[in-house]
């Protein structure tokens, strides 16, 4: 079933920096070719740094220096020019660029190029993030108060959170989780009108496919999607679980104040998620105008999905109600 077309497209070269809209994108396993092949390092924390943590981040914007060649990837990383707030732009392969990151997060930085696949270094959890995983911590990334129920994690896969036992990122990827992330017009002005009425700017929420659709039925149309399939183009997108958020929405960008009305209404109004992030079953190119075509989950898996997902539900509200209660 046909139920819009592709509005924008989206890649990030650089993990939490602003990324750059383009035309059009070719879609592999890992995602939107080009996307994320950079991070910054945080050197104190020996941590790859997101703007959870360090929200000055998001004022810098990232593009590529030129075309990417088809093979760009997992330690084949092309060079990326950096915007700073004050104009001045730096490539990745200027030593300088590390000295004005640093400036920028108020730390020292290191930007860092996506390592071969078989190296999991930068993926690995570092001490400091062993040290400090605590329940306080989740709720400050999520902006969840004291008396606010965390983000429900049913949602995830229990190989993603196996895989978060270990790593901070997926290996050979410096997505958070999914290889790609969409979102609809559709929930940007459902969540706007619960804050000032118009629909919210995309680049709070920096997904990969925007789409625009044209009959939706629902003010959150995404959340309807789960274990469907999206055609995009030529590629085809296993929709998996809706993306949890943080509180990057709310943070401020270029030409973006600090608005902290996003996190609360994304919490009240859609149980604080928004979009879907997918996997990659058919890998193939798409472009800004591409028809997207909908098939949805049969019920039997749709029953099954949500089955399992009652039993991890609560066997997680023990554990983190427990976890709460001594980590005050």
């Amino acid at each position: 079933m046909m139920i819009g077309e592709v509005a924008e497209l989206w890649r990030y070269p650089v993990k939490s920096l602003g990324g750059e809209r383009v035309d059009s994108v070719d879609i592999g396993q890992r995602g939107v070719l080009g996307d994320r092949l950079w991070a910054v390092r945080d050197l104190e924390r020996d941590v790859t740094a997101s703007a959870r943590r360090i929200p000055a981040l998001l004022n810098a914007t990232a593009r590529y220096a030129a075309p990417l060649p088809p093979d760009a990837g997992p330690g084949k990383v092309p060079d990326v020019v950096i915007t700073f707030p004050d104009g001045s732009e730096l490539s990745s392969s200027d030593d300088a660029v590390n000295a004005k990151l640093s400036e920028l997060a108020g730390r020292d930085m290191r930007l860092t190029a996506l390592p071969p696949a078989e190296d999991t270094s930068l993926h690995r959890l570092s001490k400091h993030e062993r040290d400090n995983a605590s329940i306080a911590s989740l709720r400050t990334d999520f902006g969840v108060g004291d008396g606010e129920r965390l983000p429900d994690v049913s949602m995830f896969r229990i190989a993603d959170l196996a895989m978060f036992a270990r790593f901070s990122t997926p290996p050979g990827m410096f997505v958070d989780l999914a290889p790609v992330h969409v979102l609809s017009v559709t929930s940007l002005s459902t969540v706007g009108a619960e804050v000032d009425g118009d629909p919210l700017d995309v680049r709070r929420f920096r997904p990969n496919v925007l789409l625009a659709l044209r009959d939706p039925d629902d003010g959150l149309p995404e959340a309807q999607w789960i274990g469907g399939h999206l055609t995009v183009g030529g590629a085809v997108l296993e929709v998996t679980m809706p993306t949890i958020r943080c509180v990057v929405p709310s943070r401020a960008q270029p030409g973006l104040e600090v608005d902290r009305r996003i996190t609360k209404a994304v919490a009240e109004r859609a149980q604080r998620c928004l979009g879907s992030y997918c996997w990659v079953d058919t890998a193939g190119a798409a472009r800004v105008g591409d028809a997207v075509e909908l098939r949805a989950a049969a019920a039997p898996k749709r029953a099954l999905t949500d089955a399992v997902r009652r039993a991890k539900r609560f066997t997680f509200s023990l554990a983190t109600s427990a976890a709460d209660r001594f980590g005050r």
